[in-house]
């Protein structure tokens, strides 16, 4: 009797464990970051990189900014964004400014890419 109880345990015990949810995946997110992540370049009419190029992102919310200083690249990179809420990004170059651009909260991707162009010139 002893010997049927424990079996009976472990059985249990091992359909509990198959029943848990499974390891992620390799390259995906896990299902509890909800956040967002903004990426981009910034680039003159060319297409070439403005390294120093300043990118700007508002909440439009709470209107708090966010700053970021682009590579010799020209890519900038925004991390842990609400997607429950809109940002508007644009670039500064040498006193010159791209159009504002709308990340917008109707828009479910994970990962959204906004390259912002600056005439220079």
């Amino acid at each position: 009797m002893k010997k049927a109880l424990v079996t009976s345990l472990l059985l249990f015990m091992l359909g509990a464990l198959s029943a848990a949810a499974p390891p992620p995946q390799f390259g995906r997110t896990p299902k509890g970051d909800s956040t967002r992540l903004l990426t981009g370049r910034v680039m003159d009419r060319a297409e070439n990189p403005l390294p120093n190029a300043v990118v700007y992102l508002t909440n439009t919310r709470t209107r708090a900014v966010k700053t970021y200083i682009v590579g010799t690249d020209g890519t900038y990179r925004f991390p842990s964004l609400q997607p429950n809420l809109d940002y508007e990004v644009y670039a500064q170059f040498n006193g010159h400014k791209s159009d504002v651009k709308t990340v917008s909260q109707f828009d479910d991707r994970q990962q959204v890419s906004v390259n912002l162009k600056i005439d220079n010139k």
